[in-house]
């Protein structure tokens, strides 16, 4: 009698133990997804042909006029919400690959881009990401530098891990003036590893959220310019940057 109630104790402790790890993992792990206009962006027109695998999702232009982009999402959020700064950039001309990543965490598939970079060899390559999504690509950069000719970062920073300091490769860097997701101590540590010719672009009135079509991001700050716009003055930084590291060809 008293080992079976020792046993149901057990038992209820286990099952206690898995609903807790349960409603840990659904609140901590719920990613952000994609908003109305990200959907629509998914859908090929205006000589942006779109398609999807179980790794990366491909804007393709029709008429491929530079460098192709690889992109990592940022900490939770659905690669599907980039879809509408792809398109901007694919339009110009730049094949665009945003890498899906396991549970929607750039830090468990930080070599995404090796897979991208292997399909595509007749391709030259910048590798680039959203928060987390940068820290991570800074370190497939940091080990693969031969293979890539910038990186750029949106809401983001290098690591040690990550430096690029000692690098050949262009860097673009861009923030938003309303980012309150970005530590900014941590930030400016990050510069450190960059190197001295980084070009840092701040879009005014721009928070955190904005480089991907998600909604309200907690802890963030309030932005006082569309989601659009945001994106739009970001496609242009990056086209500028790309369009440098054609001239210097």
């Amino acid at each position: 009698m008293k080992k079976n109630i020792i046993r149901r104790r057990v038992l209820i402790g286990v099952v206690l133990v898995l609903l807790v790890a349960g409603v840990f993992i659904w609140r901590y792990l719920t990613p952000y997804k994609p908003e109305a206009r990200a959907e629509t962006a998914l859908i090929s027109a205006g000589g942006v042909t779109v398609e999807q695998n179980d790794n990366w999702i491909s804007f393709e232009p029709s008429v491929v006029l530079g460098t192709a982009v690889i992109f990592y999402p940022g900490a939770l959020v659905k690669a599907e919400a980039y879809a509408p700064l792809a398109r901007k950039v694919a339009a110009a001309g730049h094949p665009f690959y945003i890498a899906r990543m396991p549970l929607n965490l750039a830090v468990i598939k930080g070599d995404a881009a090796e897979e991208i970079i292997r399909v595509h060899p007749k391709q030259s390559f910048v590798l680039g990401g959203h928060s987390l999504g940068g820290v991570m690509a800074s370190r497939f950069a940091a080990d693969h530098a031969g293979q890539l000719e910038g990186v750029f970062f949106l809401a983001s920073y290098p690591d040690e891990k990550g430096s690029l300091k000692d690098t050949t490769l262009s860097v673009l860097s861009v923030l938003g003036t309303q980012d309150e997701v970005v530590d900014q101590k941590s930030y400016n540590k990050g510069r450190s590893y960059l190197p001295g010719n980084t070009v840092y672009v701040s879009v005014d009135g721009g928070n955190h959220a904005q480089f991907g079509s998600y909604g309200a991001q907690k802890g963030d700050g309030t932005a006082t310019i569309t989601e659009d716009e945001q994106q739009t003055r970001t496609v242009r930084a990056m086209l500028d940057w790309l369009g440098n590291l054609r001239q210097s060809k």
